[in-house]
Formats: C-alpha cells, structure tokens, sequence
C-alpha cells in the first residue's frame, strides 16, 4: 500500500519537472536592466541619426533633382557681390551726373548773364548812337542864345504805384559857353475817383526835392521815378525847366 501511493507522487513530481524543464517548457526570456537616463541617451541618438539621415536624403534628393544648396548660396553671394557693385558704380554715376548738371547749369547761367550783359551793351550803344545823332542836330540847330531843349521824353510805368520817366536835355543856340541852373518839374495829370487831378513834383517838403536841382553845360541825360495815389491812373505827365521862377522850357508826353 505504501508503496503505491508513493509511485503518484513521484510521477506527479517528475510530470512537473519535464514541464519547467524539459522541451515543452515555456520560453525564459532574459534581458539586462538598464537605468531610464542611458534608454534616454540613446533614443535622443537615434532621433540624431534619423534627422541627419533625412537631412542627408533630402540634400541627395534636391543634388539628383539638379538643385544644390551650396550651388545656390554661392550664386546668391555672387549675385550681392554683383548688386553692391552696381550700387557702387550707380552712386558714382549719380555723383558725376550731378557735378555734370552743376557744372552745365553754371555755364548756362554764365551765358545767359553774358548775354544779358552783350543785350545791355548793345541798347547803351544804340543809345549812345540816337544820343549822338541829337547832339549832332543840336550843336547844327540854331536858335536864341541858351534856349533848352527837351528831347526824347518817355514816362513808363515801372512798379505797383510807381512811374519812370526819362529824357535828354540841351541848350542850343549861341558860340559861347552854355550852361543851365534851375530846377525840374512833373505836373502829372491823373484820374482819381471819377475826378481829374493834378500832382506837381517837387511838392513841398518832399524829402528828395534836391534830386530836382539841376546844374549843367551843353547837355544833360535825366532819369527818375514819382509815385501816385493808390488807384489813381496817368493820363499825361509835363515837364517843365524852371530857371530864377520863370518857365524855360516845357513838353508833355501822354500815356
């Protein structure tokens, strides 16, 4: 009896052993533990290794496709290169376009002062040559021992209110030495408010009334200005040559 209960047993106990150990045992896996910080490290190496891989295909990729990045940067750089020297050489172009324009624009003003200049010579010398005619007919002309002369009489408005008269004067007449003191006057006829006015020049107590005096031999050249009221108009201006109080000479010009 003892005998056969203990055979089970060992048969149980043998079944049970050829289950972990022998062939149909399961499978024992066995792996080394490693600390989180290592799995880390190498998880951030293999993320590493991928992108640069990726990178390097992406680079093949675009070299196979005919794009090369390094191609192209050292393109772009050629072509800043290229673009900051053709600022360059604008920036001087400019500077020579302006010197150039300086330059011309001052001989344009030269010229155009010259030939103002010439414009004026050429008008002295016209009038050098009427004056000369006039003193030629006056030195031929023949009258009473120092009588006056008023010859090529104008009166043109010059600014706003503002009046300039000229004329030349002549004593004829006579062999001996001819001479004139006296004075000017302007009787300027206006048209004021509907009205007709009179304006003697020199009025009384006008600062400039010296600048009437007149003293000369032979012939005098005489120029000047007046002013009128505001909105008046002339409509003729007399001149007269005045010598001790008495009327020597006088001639009208109408505008």
């Amino acid at each position: 009896m003892r005998r056969s209960r203990a055979n089970p047993r060992l048969s149980l106990t043998l079944r049970r052993l050829r289950g972990r150990f022998g062939i149909s045992a399961p499978r024992v896996a066995v792996r080394t533990h490693l600390p989180w910080y290592w799995r880390a490290v190498a998880v951030v190496a293999i993320l590493a290794i991928s992108i640069a891989a990726a990178g390097w295909i992406y680079d093949a990729g675009r070299r196979f496709s005919g794009f090369d990045r390094g191609e192209t940067e050292q393109e772009l750089t050629l072509l800043r290169v290229k673009s900051a020297k053709l600022e360059e050489e604008v920036a001087r172009l400019r500077t020579l376009a302006d010197a150039s324009g300086s330059k011309l624009q001052i001989e344009i003003t030269a010229q155009q002062q010259l030939a103002r200049q010439a414009k004026t010579l050429e008008d002295e010398n016209v009038q050098l040559k009427e004056d000369l005619a006039v003193f030629e007919n006056l030195a031929q002309a023949k009258g009473p021992e120092g009588s006056l002369s008023i010859n090529r009489l104008r009166v043109d408005a010059d600014v706003a209110d503002q009046y300039r008269y000229r004329m030349l004067l002549a004593i004829k007449g006579g062999d001996k030495e001819r001479a004139f003191d006296g004075s000017l006057q302007l009787v300027v006829s206006l048209q004021q408010g509907g009205k007709s006015v009179k304006m003697i020049l020199p009025s009384a107590g006008l600062p400039d009334a010296s600048n009437y005096r007149l003293n000369f031999k032979y012939f005098r050249r005489v120029e000047g200005t007046f002013k009128i009221p505001a909105g008046a108009q002339v409509k003729s201006v007399e001149v007269r040559l005045l010598q001790g109080g008495m009327l020597k000479a006088s001639k009208t010009v109408a505008l």
